[in-house]
């Protein structure tokens, strides 16, 4: 993992942002700029780039995991999967376009995906690792030791916050924080931890919360309802939009500086101003609804519970009935293209905003709310519940729960 408390210097991120002979060599393809956790190109030989076309690319990793995860979405994406289940989990994942490898070095391989922050002008992005083993079970006990050495809570918590980049509207700056922050975060510290995702400088962002809860909880009734896969140091990547609406003066907002947080919340700050440089196309979103939207949503969806219950707890119903035979899809991937990431997210519980003043529908509000699977490299066939996944995805729903009603 990177070490994301280290600010790049100025000369390095206006190279990357005039696309010098770095991005020449990679055909087209620049480092992702707004990656907040991971390998990171430049730093690490395996990372993230942006392709010309608006998808990322993912370096495949060294086997056994590279070839694991491409396996993972070649079988969740063949054009002949028939499986309700494996197709189900696809609105969950970032769609898949294959592999992409660059003339100048072909025997490399990247994963070909959807950037699901493309659409997003000033995207808050967070990466959690989800489930209480962020080893796989044929790790060698050097492994094992080494992953549990830096989160011991893993198991307890059930999740780990890897990284995230907020947007600030008061000060019009980015503020990211490091994996050295997540793991600093304990069991009575991990609410304010997280909420930190959530605070634009002047507000807490409840609507992003809830629509956030929502999300969660369809990915959690999809593990629910399954028994065929476990995932092990598997993420999920949170994005909202970070910008304002816009102010009546028609106020243009000029491209932020970054401050990166370490665990002791210390500013990085770099020597000289510097340009940041945004992958991401610019497509105005304006946040023009009132909070009380999502309250309301919160109200007729979220609280109503995973399974209707009143209270709000997340509770475990009697295991489905499903077919346990593993990886039942073939074929391969659709030559599809990358549509530019325009895709509305469905949401499957949702109220009608209360008052009847023209307000959009919870699924609007929620579409500018993404939150995606992520990382696949261990990924196994299994006949049981994944049970640790799901340990995690309810504590996180917890936490989430006590800040939106804080």
């Amino acid at each position: 993992m990177v070490n994301l408390g280290t600010c790049l210097s100025g000369s390095v991120k206006e190279k990357t942002a005039q696309g010098g002979s770095q991005a020449a060599h990679l055909n087209g393809c620049v480092p992702l700029s707004h990656q907040v956790a991971g390998h990171k190109y430049g730093v690490d030989k395996v990372g993230i780039l942006q392709h010309p076309d608006g998808t990322v690319l993912k370096q495949l990793q060294p086997p056994p995991r590279g070839p694991r995860e491409m396996q993972f979405y070649s079988k969740i994406y063949a054009e002949d999967c028939g499986d309700p289940c494996l197709l189900d989990l696809q609105r969950h994942l970032p769609k898949y376009f294959g592999t992409w490898s660059s003339p100048e070095s072909p025997n490399e391989l990247y994963l070909k995906l959807e950037d699901v922050t493309r659409r997003f002008q000033k995207p808050c992005i967070m990466d959690v690792k989800i489930g209480q083993k962020s080893y796989d079970p044929y790790a060698s006990q050097e492994k094992r030791d080494q992953q549990i050495k830096k989160y011991p809570l893993m198991e307890e918590i059930g999740f780990l916050l890897l990284g995230m980049r907020v947007y600030k509207v008061n000060s019009d700056e980015y503020h990211s924080y490091d994996q050295h922050y997540g793991r600093g975060l304990l069991k009575d510290t991990i609410k304010d931890g997280l909420s930190k995702f959530f605070s634009n400088g002047r507000s807490l962002r409840k609507d992003a919360i809830a629509a956030s809860i929502l999300k969660v909880q369809n990915i959690l009734r999809w593990f629910e309802g399954q028994s065929q896969l476990t995932f092990y140091a598997s993420s999920l990547l949170f994005v909202y939009e970070g910008l304002p609406p816009p102010s009546p003066e028609g106020h243009v907002f000029r491209a932020p500086p970054e401050k990166t947080m370490s665990a002791a919340d210390a500013c990085c700050e770099p020597n000289e101003e510097v340009l940041e440089y945004n992958n991401n196309i610019q497509v105005a979103m304006p946040l023009d609804y009132s909070l009380s939207t999502m309250y309301a949503m919160y109200k007729k969806g979220c609280t109503r519970g995973h399974h209707g219950n009143a209270t709000g707890a997340i509770t475990t119903g009697p295991n489905p009935q499903e077919d346990n035979s593993t990886w039942k899809c073939s074929g391969l991937v659709s030559a599809e293209q990358p549509n530019g990431n325009g895709i509305k997210a469905q949401l499957e519980e949702a109220g009608v905003g209360e008052g009847g003043r023209g307000e959009p529908h919870p699924e609007q509000r929620a579409s500018e709310v993404e939150v995606r699977m992520i990382d696949f490299a261990h990924v196994f066939p299994s006949e049981s519940q994944d049970q640790g996944y799901i340990y995690g995805l309810k504590h996180l729903l917890e936490v989430l729960q006590q800040i939106l009603h804080q």
